[in-house]
C-alpha cells in the first residue's frame, strides 16, 4: 500500500473550511494533489485568496490552488438565471470570509488550471485511488463532469458536506447553504456518481454529511483555548495559524450566539474531511484499477440488493443510512432541499450513504489532539 493517500479538496473558506485546511496540514500520509477554491461562503476571488493565505500562513504554499467558476450553474446561462440576486454567507463568516483573522499575503500564484480541469487531471493521475472531498458548493465537480463524464469511475469515493434531510435549514426553511448556493451542481454530482456504482459497488457511492448530523460538532471557546495551550510546544508558524484561527472563530462564535445558538460554532467541514481520510485509510489497497471487480452473485453486503433503502452502516465517528437521494430544483418554497426516499416510493436504487449521527465528543477530542500536535516535522 502506498504511504500517501491522494486527495483533492474542494472548499470555500469560510471559517470552518479554514479549520479543515488546518487539520489537513497536520496529516503526514496525505498527498494533497490540488485544492479547488469555489465561491460560496464568499465570492470566488475572495475564496481563492483566503485559501492561498491560510496555506501561506501554515507554510504549505506548495499545494496548488485552482480557481473555481465565479457563478453557480444556473447563473452561467442568462436564460436560466434565477430572478433573485446571488447571495453569500458574509453574515456568517465576515466580509472576507475569515472572521476577525488577519492573514499574510500569498506569495505563490494561483494555478493556471481551472478547478474543473484540475479535478479531471487529478483523477486521471490517480485512477481508482483519488479521494474527493467537497466541503463547499459542488460547482467545480459538476463542471468537471462536462469535461469527462467518466470521472465517477476514476475516483475512489467522494464525500460531500451539504444538505438537510427532513430538517430545518440553515439558509432557507428546509435547505442547507452549500446546496442552496448551487442546487443544480449537487443534483448533477449525486446523479452521476450515484448511478455508476449503484448496482454493484455501494462502498463507492457518494457520502453525504448533512447539517442535521454535522451541527452536533460544536467548537467552544473553552475547547479552542485548550488547543492553544496544548500547542505551545509547536513551532512559531503553527502557533500563528492557531492564533488566527482563534480570531476567525471568535467571529463565528458571535454569529452563532446572535442566531440564538449560544457562544459556540458548528464546525461542519473538519469533520467531513477527517471522516473521509479515516475511511480511506481503512479501505486503501495497492490496486490502481479504477473499477473494482464486479462481485459475483450472492457475494453479500457488497451487492446492491443488500443495500436497500434505510440499510444502516457506519463511517469513522458516524452512523449512516443508505437511500436514494435527489435535490429539489423547481420548488418555489423548497428549491435546494435534499430529499431521501427512505421508504422506496421512487423505486430507484440506493445512490448515497447519508450520515445520520456523529460521535461528536470523540471526534472533537481527535481534532483537538491533532491541532495541538501540529504538522509533521
Amino acid at each position: 500500500m502506498s504511504s500517501t493517500l491522494p486527495l483533492f479538496l474542494d472548499c470555500d473558506p469560510g471559517i470552518d473550511d479554514a479549520l479543515a485546511l488546518a487539520y489537513l496540514c497536520c496529516q503526514d500520509d496525505v498527498d494533497v494533489v490540488g485544492i479547488a477554491a469555489s465561491g460560496g461562503n464568499v465570492a470566488t476571488r475572495q475564496v481563492v485568496e483566503n485559501t492561498r493565505r491560510w496555506l501561506a500562513l501554515a507554510e504549505r504554499s506548495h499545494i496548488p490552488v485552482h480557481a473555481g467558476h465565479e457563478l453557480p450553474l444556473a447563473w452561467q446561462t442568462p436564460a436560466t438565471a434565477p430572478d433573485e440576486p446571488l447571495e453569500y454567507a458574509d453574515l456568517t463568516h465576515g466580509d472576507t470570509g475569515c472572521g476577525y483573522a488577519q492573514l499574510p499575503g500569498a506569495t505563490v500564484p494561483v494555478s493556471s488550471v481551472s478547478a474543473a480541469q484540475a479535478w479531471v487531471d487529478a483523477a486521471h493521475a490517480h485512477p481508482g485511488q483519488l479521494l474527493g472531498v467537497v466541503i463547499g458548493p459542488a460547482t467545480n465537480l459538476a463542471l468537471a463532469l462536462d469535461i469527462d463524464p467518466e470521472l465517477p469511475r476514476l475516483l475512489k469515493r467522494i464525500f460531500i458536506m451539504g444538505g438537510a434531510f427532513n430538517y430545518r435549514g440553515n439558509t432557507r426553511p428546509t435547505t442547507e447553504w452549500n446546496v442552496t448556493f448551487d442546487p443544480e451542481s449537487t443534483s448533477r454530482v449525486i446523479a452521476a456518481f450515484g448511478s455508476v456504482h449503484a448496482h454493484a459497488h455501494p462502498e463507492h457511492l457518494p457520502v453525504i454529511a448533512p447539517i442535521e448530523a454535522t451541527e452536533a460538532v460544536e467548537m467552544t471557546s473553552q475547547r479552542f483555548e485548550h488547543i492553544l495551550d496544548g500547542a505551545l510546544c509547536t513551532g512559531k508558524a503553527w502557533q500563528a495559524v492557531l492564533r488566527q484561527l482563534s480570531e476567525a472563530l471568535r467571529f463565528y462564535f458571535e454569529f452563532h450566539e446572535s442566531d440564538g445558538l449560544g457562544y459556540l460554532a458548528h464546525i461542519h467541514d473538519p469533520f467531513v474531511l477527517a471522516c473521509a481520510l479515516n475511511w480511506v485509510r481503512e479501505h486503501s489497497s495497492a490496486s490502481t484499477d479504477p473499477t473494482p471487480e464486479r462481485p459475483s452473485a450472492g457475494e453479500g453486503p457488497r451487492a446492491a440488493s443488500a443495500m436497500g433503502n434505510g440499510t444502516t452502516g457506519s463511517l469513522p465517528w458516524a452512523r449512516t443510512l443508505w437511500a436514494p437521494v435527489d435535490v429539489e430544483l423547481t420548488g418555489t418554497l423548497t428549491r435546494g432541499e435534499t430529499v431521501a426516499d427512505w421508504l422506496g416510493r421512487w423505486n430507484r436504487p440506493v445512490n448515497a450513504e447519508i450520515i445520520r449521527g456523529i460521535d461528536a465528543p470523540a471526534f472533537l477530542d481527535h481534532l483537538s489532539t491533532t491541532l495541538m500536535k501540529g504538522p509533521p516535522a
